[in-house]
């Protein structure tokens, strides 16, 4: 376990240093979130907070340069440093939405090329789809989530978190290396992005994050377990991202609203307090049912069939009453007149 532990602690303590930084050098390359009316803070924002987070992966994962296999290494590392560069660029000059879905699948066809995907279906097209699926819409889902102080990237690191404890207790030290050097990135970062924030990490952290820990996923193994049980775990850790986003799309399209492009009030954190809940609540609130997933998922890799099933079952059937609840039942709590709390999206 040095491993993990030495690339979470260098994570850390890089980000932790690189963030101020980054956040002096915002404003002289014009790397900043402007105020509008449908955001609160009334000065400009730094928006370089990713670099930080991008940096301090990068750097602490050259300790896997002879440890991991150096090909699908190489290629987790590349995709990343694109779609962290996508992000810069969108971030500073803007970028067209399919521009980005198109930097998005090449990335995760780098991914594929190298063969870092997913094994568990019969035919190698689905795998090949099921891939790019997973890591678009898991990278997507990220940066949506990126619409208050501390949220995306406190959620991604209890997703890491997770992946650290799951990998080493199937004896994969390096895949948990991956996410140690996400977890310790993210928590570094979070101490000036936490409510309230002086910085952002703008769609160069949340691409970036959402691509490694997809990544992460497709890598964990569990050898004591089956593929038949095992495929849902990365779903469940991933649960309050992929829950927000699936949020969002429904909303937008029964509103008639383009999904990704619609800037709005509509995610699980906007509803929270639209409910009556702080920002920080609410944000907090994230964290603690990020860890309830992360938890079921846990079970499920120690589960057998059965248990599996059901544990997974429970979780889809809690998640979809907490789509009607919000979504129809408590759809008052949406109030468009009102001034939405401190957010970024992109």
């Amino acid at each position: 376990m040095i491993i993990p532990i030495l690339v979470f602690a260098g994570a850390l303590l890089i980000a932790f240093a690189a963030t101020p930084v980054a956040r002096r050098i915002a404003p002289r390359l014009g790397v900043m979130d402007q105020p509008n009316p449908r955001k609160v803070h009334a000065r400009p924002m730094p928006l370089l907070g990713g670099t930080a987070i991008v940096i301090a992966s990068l750097l602490t994962l050259l300790l896997l340069r002879d440890r991991f296999e150096i090909q699908q290494l190489g290629s987790i590392l590349l995709g990343a440093a694109l779609m962290a560069l996508i992000g810069f660029y969108d971030d500073r000059w803007g970028l067209r939405p399919s521009l980005k879905l198109i930097g998005q699948i090449v990335a995760a066809t780098i991914l594929i090329i190298s063969d870092v995907k997913v094994t568990a279906l019969p035919e190698e097209w689905m795998n090949v789809t099921i891939t790019l699926v997973w890591v678009v819409g898991l990278t997507n889902s990220l940066n949506l989530l990126d619409n208050m102080d501390g949220l995306s990237s406190g959620v991604a690191a209890v997703c890491a978190s997770f992946f650290v404890v799951m990998a080493a207790l199937s004896g994969q030290i390096y895949v948990g290396a991956l996410a140690a050097a996400l977890l310790g990135a993210t928590l570094g970062f979070l101490v000036y992005n936490f409510n309230p924030a002086t910085i952002f990490m703008g769609d160069t952290g949340s691409l970036f994050l959402g691509f490694m820990l997809a990544a992460v996923g497709i890598k964990l193994r569990f050898p004591e377990n089956v593929p038949f049980v095992t495929w849902m775990v990365p779903i469940i850790v991933m649960g309050m991202p992929i829950f927000d986003t699936t949020l969002v799309f429904i909303s937008r399209l029964r509103r008639g609203k383009n999904p990704l492009t619609t800037p709005g009030k509509d995610h699980v954190s906007h509803r929270l307090v639209g409910l009556g809940l702080t920002t920080r609540e609410a944000v907090l609130s994230h964290y603690l049912i990020g860890g309830m997933y992360g938890m079921v998922a846990i079970l499920v890799t120690q589960a057998n069939v059965l248990e599996g099933y059901l544990l997974g079952g429970a979780a889809a059937l809690v998640s979809l009453y907490g789509l009607w609840f919000l979504e129809f039942k408590k759809k008052r709590a949406l109030q468009p007149a009102a001034p939405p709390p401190p957010h970024h999206e992109h």
